[in-house]
């Protein structure tokens, strides 16, 4: 099993549940209000979690906090890198419209473009990727709690 395999896999099925639940939203024409996205960090939360899960039981006793915060943080990346590209598909060939929904008052006043809003969509999926592994880290880290541990202390 290769080493990135665990974070493509969770990456693209995480990806796949984020363009789900943006399609979802826009059947009920709910995909221009922005506190739907707040989903986005269940789903994405979720998705890490078990990627991670599954990497540390794939590894057992050679588990290093190293490698599981890159797979998560792959994880995260991938499905962010995904995500991004579908958002900028959708708004600029299926729902070209969609951008003049999304962001009425920002369009005029501001001149805001595609690329902002896609610069924006991602980094948001960078910092919460970032967020949730850091988080994450510390449950799935080895505890220095132990009495081997407690041998290597001043």
């Amino acid at each position: 099993m290769s080493k990135f395999s665990i974070p493509i896999k969770y990456g693209v099925a995480v990806a796949a549940g984020l363009i789900a639940y943006f399609l979802i939203l826009s059947l009920f024409d709910a995909h221009n209000q922005p506190i739907y996205s707040l989903f986005n960090g269940v789903i994405m939360a979720y998705g890490m979690f078990e990627a991670l899960k599954h990497y540390r039981l794939h590894k057992g006793n050679k588990f290093k906090y190293q490698k599981g915060f890159m797979a998560s943080l792959l994880t995260g990346f991938n499905a962010t890198i995904i995500f991004t590209i579908f958002f900028g598909v959708y708004s600029t060939e299926i729902n070209p419209g969609f951008l003049d929904d999304l962001i009425t008052v920002w369009i005029t006043d501001y001149n805001t473009s595609i690329g902002v809003v896609l610069f924006v969509v991602a980094v948001m999926g960078f910092a919460t990727s970032l967020v949730l592994t850091l988080a994450y880290m510390q449950l799935f880290k080895d505890s220095w709690n132990t009495k081997e541990a407690k041998k290597h202390t001043l």
